[in-house]
Order: structure tokens, then sequence, then C-alpha cells
């Protein structure tokens, strides 16, 4: 039974009824087929000899049975043989036997009523015949044969087409039912897709920001302490961290221009496809297009000997070993190793004024490892006040899982902090 035959069954037909206009027409044919009955069974109540009234009432009853064809259409078949001899119930035989076939009863079942049914009518029309006319038996046998198969047969096959038919129609409408539960299925899982697509390019985006803006403004903060601590005893020195400060802040808002670009893009509906394709398709890699414009590769290995010189002109003591030759690696592999060194910098700006800091790179067979380790901050704070958010080490480490590398961070045995990466090559 399909959705929209349970909605119309819940609407008001009683009993078995899928529908009101079911319960129509099997009225009406219950209806004609009781008065037909009822006209039968005076004459056959002067040939059994019983009352008229006995007669049309029995009639009446074999007729009206033709309501319950679409619930017993077996019962229905069975009363129209057991009155054939009586002669009455034309319309209850043909209307149960096509009620039948269309019916889920197994094939057998109909075959053999079916044929009872044929037997029957082709009995009492014999006997019919040969009592009334005077005729060849051959034709007589004919005859009979005639009207047994054309009450019998086409009714049974009309029934056999239509139940195939409505089973067929049945089949195809719970198809399309599941298919459609299928496409909301996809469209539900599509959209989640999509979802986690923005939310993972959102998370992106915020660590590049605060990679940016950290590390930059950072340094710039150091040199404007420094600028005010010596302004009035060295303007030359001055005059420098003054210089080096406009150039942080030229960077950094290069940088955000990138970015903020990036974000003001148009989108188009292949970026749109490529993004939905990427996280269906690798859910653990970065996502390549924001907006429906390409993303920069931004900074690489390359970059870090300007990124320690950068830290050393805001007076930290910083050296970098370098082990092993370096090669063209994947640009999220590059990036993902510049951001960690940078944040690692930047917190060593913040936390460790003074200190001694090493930035060490292996480039290893399938790996490439990056370690920066600070010692203890060497006297008290320089008073610059950098704030801190307690993102950078989130952020190193949702960087370096998300290529699945290794993470791990903490304080060493000599009272300083340490954080290593290691992050495979593709």
């Amino acid at each position: 039974m399909t959705s929209t035959g349970e909605e119309q069954g819940r609407a008001g037909p009683p009993l078995w009824w899928v529908r009101r206009r079911d319960v129509v027409v099997d009225g009406t044919l219950a209806a004609v087929s009781t008065a037909e009955c009822a006209w039968e069974g005076v004459r056959f109540a002067d040939e059994a000899g019983i009352p008229v009234a006995a007669g049309v009432l029995f009639g009446a009853v074999v007729g009206a049975t033709l309501l319950l064809r679409r619930r017993w259409p077996i019962a229905v078949v069975l009363v129209g043989i057991a009155v054939a001899p009586a002669e009455m119930g034309f319309l209850l035989s043909v209307a149960g036997m096509y009620s039948l076939a269309s019916s889920d009863v197994p094939r057998r079942i109909i075959a053999g009523l079916a044929s009872t049914s044929l037997v029957a009518t082709f009995v009492v029309m014999y006997l019919k015949t040969r009592g009334d006319v005077e005729a060849d038996p051959a034709l007589v046998v004919a005859l009979s044969g005639f009207v047994a198969v054309a009450l019998t047969v086409p009714p049974m096959l009309l029934g056999l087409y239509i139940g195939a038919r409505r089973r067929l129609m049945e089949s195809l409408q719970e198809r399309a039912d599941s298919l459609e539960r299928e496409l909301s299925l996809l469209a539900d899982r599509a959209e989640e897709r999509a979802e986690w697509a923005r939310t993972e390019e959102r998370t992106r985006i915020a660590r590049e920001m605060h990679d940016v803006v950290a590390h930059r403004v950072s340094l710039m903060v150091v040199h404007a302490a420094a600028l005010e601590a010596v302004v009035t005893k060295d303007p030359a020195r001055a005059a420098k961290n003054a210089a080096l400060v406009g150039d942080m802040g030229r960077q950094a808002l290069t940088e955000l221009r990138e970015m903020l670009g990036v974000l003001r893009a148009a989108p188009s509906k292949p970026a749109v496809a490529a993004v939905a394709a990427a996280a269906a398709v690798a859910p653990a890699g970065p996502v390549a297009l924001v907006g429906g414009a390409a993303v920069d590769d931004g900074p690489s290995l390359g970059e870090l000997e300007a990124l320690v010189g950068q830290s050393r002109a805001a007076g930290m003591a910083v050296e970098m070993v370098v082990q092993g030759e370096g090669a063209a690696y994947a640009a999220e592999v590059e990036q993902t190793a510049y951001r960690v060194v940078q944040e690692a910098l930047t917190n060593c700006h913040k936390h460790a004024p003074g200190a001694r800091v090493v930035v060490r790179l292996a480039h290893r067979e399938g790996e490439v490892a990056m370690q920066v380790e600070n010692g203890p901050c060497e006297g008290p704070a320089d008073g610059v006040g950098l704030p801190s958010g307690g993102n950078g080490l989130v952020g190193m480490r949702e960087r370096v899982l998300g290529l699945g590398g290794v993470f791990v961070s903490g304080p060493t045995e000599a009272g300083g902090f340490r954080v290593s990466a290691v992050l495979p090559l593709p």
C-alpha cells in the first residue's frame, strides 16, 4: 500500500476499503447483485417448493455477499459455485472471479477455484439445455462449454491483468519512495559535508589570522618597547627600531589584505563543487579553495631564515640549525612547518624574553621535523605586556595533526620550553 493510500485510508473509509470510491463501487455492485438474486429467488422458490418470501430472502443474502469481494474473494467465489445449481448469481460469479484473480491469492488456488466454477457452470448449463431443447448432444455440449468459458475465463484473465498492473504500480511507487528517501539522505549528507567544509575553512582562516597578527604585532610591540626605552638615549637605534616597526606593520597589512582578498572573491559554482568534492573524498586534508578563489600557498621553509632574522632584529638570541638536504615539499607541508616555527618564536617573545632560543630543522627520508626550544628566562620580563589568547599551541597541534604528523610540546628539565613537530611527506 502506498503512502497516499494510507493517508486516504485514514481519511474515513470504513473496514477494509482504502478509498471512498471503492465503497461506492462495491455497494452499487452488491445492490445490483442483491436485486438480481432476489428476482431469481422467486423462480427458485417455485422449483424448490418453498415460500416465495424465503426464496427472495435467500437470493438477497446470496447477492449481498458480493460486498465482501475485496476482503474475502475466495468466499464470494465459493458462494457463487454453491448457488450455481439454483441458477442464480450471474453477476456474483463474474465479479467474484474477477476479484479473486486480481487479489494476492496464490495462483494455484485461483486456478483450482476457476476450474471448479467452470465445471459447475458447464454442468448446470448442460443439464438445463438438454432438458429444454431437442438438439444434438454435441451441440448441447458445445453450447454449455461456450457459456461456461465465457462466464469464467474473461473475468479471470481481466482480473489477472489488473492485479499484475496494480502490483507493478505499487512496486514502482515503493521504488520511487525509496529513491526519494535516498535522495533526501544524500542531500542531508551533502549539507553536512558542506557545513563541515565551511567549519574547517573558518578554523583554517582563524589559524592563519592568529599566526599573522600574533607574530607580526608581537614583534611590533617588542620593537616599540625598545624604541620607547632608547628614544632619548640612542636616537640612531630608535630610528632603526621605528623603521623595523614600520616594516612589520606593512608586512602584516599585506598578509591580511591577501587573506581578505580571498574572502571577498565572488563564489563560483565550480569552486563550490570542488570544495564539496574535497570534503567527500579527503575529509582530513586542507581545503584548497575559498570563496571561489585559489588560496595562496603561503610561506615556505625557504623563508625561515628571514623569520629568524626578524626575531634577532627584535633582540632575541636565536640560533638556527639545519640538518639534511632540503627539497621541494608540498605547499601545505612547508606552510605548516613555517607556521609552527613562527608561532613558537612568537611564544618565546611573549613568555621568555631574553632567553636563548634554538630552532632546529631536520630533513629526513619521508618526513621533515622542526623543533623550537628556549632556555630559562634570564632576568625579569621587559614589561612589553604582550597578550596571550591561549590558542597558539592548539593551532599548531591542529595544523600538524591535520597532515597526519606528530606534535609534542612541554617544559624542559632546564626550565625552558620545547615545541617539536614531525610532518610526513606525501
